[in-house]
């Protein structure tokens, strides 16, 4: 069979008329630098191939998933300094949520996982919003906060750091410059003391924070450790995604005092 089953993009009219469709998979990243070393594409790539991994491995474990093309665009209002970065507002990443699951509910697939790779998407709010008003089920989650980081990487970064290029040397080491070329990473802080703290929250203006696009270092990446974070939170997430599919959506809710 030519293409992956379990790729939409990749499948024909036929394969997906006969088999159909439990869970679909939407992979959403964002077009931004990523230091100096790896590609604007980064959060798309990384979601995209653990959606494809993940659904792989719950595919031949009997799950009727599918993943969507990927989102290439996110929320980077704060990142628009730095040229050809592209920002969709929160507000137009709603519209685009709503209508690709009213696509899905028109055609009878009835759960939506959105796998975020971009740390300034945030979908729960807009999940919140939508959900009340369709029958698609839908959840969301970070690849890359699937498993607790701190166990995999020295120092695992916010952006573009360690844990975000150990998984490019492991996923596309062809689209990663030399490490010695990258920044460090270094980030500045919030002068307010609540800020800084997590008091309160607000946006970072990217171009204040880092000199060289990145928050993390870099130096200590290497595929090795991408390569087991990449498998390990693939094969969580397969559990979910087999979870997901054999949910029934009318008993989604232990009782309370069962043992789950």
């Amino acid at each position: 069979m030519a293409g992956r089953p379990h790729v939409l993009e990749e499948v024909c009219h036929r394969r997906e008329r006969d088999i159909g469709c439990e869970v679909a998979i939407l992979p959403w990243g964002a077009t931004e630098p990523h230091n100096l070393h790896l590609p604007f594409g980064t959060d798309t790539y990384q979601a995209r191939r653990v959606a494809e991994e993940a659904s792989r491995i719950a595919a031949n474990r009997g799950a009727r998933v599918m993943v969507l093309p990927a989102v290439p665009f996110g929320a980077n209002a704060q990142q628009l300094a730095t040229p050809l970065t592209i920002n969709l507002d929160p507000s137009t990443q709603a519209q685009i949520l709503q209508n690709v699951v009213e696509s899905l509910e028109h055609h009878g697939t009835g759960k939506l996982l959105v796998l975020n790779g971009h740390g300034g998407n945030d979908f729960k709010q807009i999940v919140r919003e939508l959900q009340p008003h369709n029958s698609v089920f839908i959840c969301c989650t970070n690849w890359w906060t699937i498993l607790d980081s701190s166990g995999y990487f020295e120092e695992p970064g916010d952006h573009a750091g360690e844990l975000e290029t150990s998984v490019m040397l492991h996923l596309r080491p062809d689209l990663v410059r030399p490490l010695s070329q990258s920044g460090e990473g270094k980030e500045n802080q919030f002068r307010l003391k609540g800020l800084r703290e997590g008091v309160a929250w607000a946006p970072r203006d990217w171009a204040s924070v880092t000199d060289d696009t990145g928050v993390g270092n870099p130096r200590e990446a290497n595929p090795e450790k991408g390569a087991r974070f990449f498998s390990e939170v693939c094969q969580t997430l397969a559990d979910f995604i087999v979870e997901l599919s054999e949910a029934d959506l009318l008993d989604l809710y232990e009782p309370v005092g069962s043992d789950i």
